[in-house]
């Protein structure tokens, strides 16, 4: 089973990963979701977040923007990171689980999405 959180403000992306209002956090089984539950942003503070999702057992976190501190953590951990993500949490995750979801890394600096590398990890 693979567990995907996605930084959110209810169902849709959020634009900034650690000021989402919320995450949804979807299990999936043989490429489709079987889980889907929302859990409140239990708040910002650095390096909290990654921790926090990792203890959940989230693989992969998809977002519209993140700081460069919140990717090295997540990097850390071997949890996989999507920036650049809008619309639809729910859409998004289909996307990835289709292989059709990519990360244009974005890294937010002073909350300016300026700093894009071009290089994908997976």
């Amino acid at each position: 089973m693979l567990k995907i959180a996605v930084a959110s403000e209810e169902k849709m992306v959020a634009g900034h990963f650690g000021h989402c209002t919320n995450f949804n956090i979807f299990d999936v089984e043989d490429g489709k979701i079987v889980k889907e539950e929302s859990i409140a942003n239990p708040g910002h503070k650095p390096g909290f977040l990654p921790n926090f999702l990792n203890d959940m057992g989230v693989k992969v976190v998809i977002s519209g923007g993140m700081g460069g501190g919140a990717i090295e953590i997540f990097n850390e951990k071997n949890i996989e990171v999507i920036t650049g993500a809008t619309g639809l949490a729910k859409e998004n995750v289909e996307l990835y689980v289709n292989g059709n979801l990519k990360s244009n890394n974005v890294v937010c600096k002073k909350h300016e999405h300026h700093d894009e590398c071009g290089e994908h990890h997976n």
